[in-house]
């Protein structure tokens, strides 16, 4: 039998873990109060209410409805490709409607601005925003963003409240942060976490990525919702989540508002992107390339290439370059390069610090407009007949990443479309032949009959395909 006094112990070891337990999330919650600034009065237990009382009204539910092609590749449906391929007019009846629900965040009461995601209005015939107080109205594309995932709407209401735009650079890992939207239908549900981590990129979305990590709950259907400090300001717009079956796992992104402000700001005024560009291709330095080429940095964007002609070559960039820091900002991947690239406008100078075998250089370069760029259609003939292609331009999500042409469209009953194509597939080779435009795909594929090996470049990586 355990003696009085060791049991007491026992006990009273078990009651102090406890009381400190509690303690530390009392003063976890109190500290969470004190940092947002929020009055604790009298025996009142300390909440964000207050806050939330004026940030929740901002935050909107938006429907989407629209139509997809069934099996056939979407960009069929665009009359000049139809006509190119000779198909008829108007596209088969293989269509099926969807109906989807996200977030919005109203930035501007005065003129119903709402800023969400580009991805939550892909294919949209009608787009429908409900408020708190559940109003509704129709909602006006005003523009979208791609590479951002931004998307600002426009609704004919009065009344409104607005949510303040924070200032995202000045956000730190622990800082406290909720995220508010209609995760499942459950329209204007709060969730509170920190800011896990900042500068995310590498995620897939094929797009400029600078995310915002969080814990904070981030489910389907807060996309496009608010990312707010505990002053009620808005620090970003959810974005994405990782997690089994699309549920969450503690890991969210949202897009940071600095540059959600920038690309409403061009949207608002001109209705898309006038985005610049340098006319490079670059990769990763990683750690082994930097020991094949002798570099003293490791970390960088490394040009593989520089387009004829461009505003970095007129500048005097060279292939071998390693780009260290743009502005006096440093650059530690091609990621990091691009997302820098994409933020600056069109005619905007900006200062490249580069390392040229181990030599420190800085050049200035003034930006082109991407949008000038047309690249030439051009169609398959033999074995990639049925098959429409492109040059890789700066608004393709593999510029900078790889060289050859991007597959714009496939008839569904070709064979190229058979062997697995799709549009937006990038072919680099053919025949085990690297290739740097659309035309000289067509013309070294000419050269096969029969089992035409294609180097394809999809998500991020490169196999080969073969048509019979």
């Amino acid at each position: 039998m355990m003696p009085v006094q060791s049991l007491a112990g026992t006990v009273w070891n078990a009651l102090r873990a406890v009381l400190l337990a509690a303690a530390v999330a009392v003063f976890s919650t109190f500290s969470a109060v004190w940092a947002a600034g929020l009055p604790v009065l009298g025996n009142d237990p300390p909440s964000l209410a207050p806050m939330l009382e004026r940030v929740v009204p901002a935050v909107v539910s938006i429907s989407v409805k629209g139509r997809l092609n069934g099996n056939a590749d979407a960009s069929l449906s665009d009359p000049f490709l139809r006509k190119f391929f000779g198909l008829p007019e108007q596209p088969s009846p293989a269509e099926r409607s969807f109906q989807t629900a996200g977030s919005g965040v109203i930035v501007d009461s005065k003129d119903g601005y709402v800023l969400t995601n580009n991805h939550l209005l892909e294919n949209a015939d009608e787009i429908v925003v409900t408020l708190l107080d559940r109003r509704s109205f129709p909602a006006k594309v005003v523009g979208t963003d791609q590479p951002t995932d931004i998307a600002v709407l426009q609704i004919p209401a009065g009344n409104l409240m607005a949510v303040p735009l924070g200032e995202s650079s000045r956000l730190r890992v622990g800082d406290y942060v909720a995220a508010v939207g209609n995760p499942f239908g459950l329209s204007q549900t709060v969730t509170l976490g920190i800011v896990s981590a900042l500068g995310r990129s590498g995620l897939g979305s094929e797009g400029l990525e600078d995310f915002i990590q969080t814990d904070a709950s981030i489910n389907p259907g807060n996309s496009g919702g608010a990312l707010v400090n505990l002053q009620g300001e808005l620090v970003g717009i959810n974005s994405a989540l990782v997690g089994p079956a699309g549920g969450n796992v503690g890991i969210g992104f949202a897009i940071p508002i600095n540059m959600a402000k920038q690309v409403m700001g061009e949207l608002i005024a001109h209705g898309t992107i006038r985005r610049g560009e340098l006319g490079i291709l670059i990769q990763d330095l990683t750690p082994l390339l930097a020991q094949a080429l002798n570099s003293k940095v490791t970390a960088g964007a490394l040009v593989s290439g520089v387009v004829e002609g461009s505003s970095a070559g007129n500048a005097g960039v060279l292939a071998g370059d390693v780009v260290v820091a743009i502005d006096g900002q440093p650059i530690q991947s091609d990621t990091g390069l691009r997302t820098a690239i994409g933020a600056l406008r069109v005619g905007a100078k900006t200062r490249l610090s580069i390392l040229r075998k181990n030599k420190p250089l800085e050049l200035t370069v003034q930006l082109t407009d991407t949008n000038t760029i047309s690249p030439l259609l051009v169609k398959g003939t033999g074995l990639l007949s049925g098959m429409v292609l492109a040059d890789i331009s700066p608004e393709s999500a593999a510029y900078g990443q790889t060289d050859g042409a991007e597959i714009v469209a496939v008839d569904p009953e070709s064979s190229a479309a058979a062997a697995g194509l799709i549009a937006g597939d990038f072919i680099v080779s053919v025949g085990q032949q690297s290739v740097h435009s659309a035309m000289q795909v067509v013309q070294t594929a000419g050269n096969f009959d029969r089992l035409l090996l294609l180097g394809v470049f999809h998500a991020g990586g490169t196999q080969y395909v073969v048509i019979p």
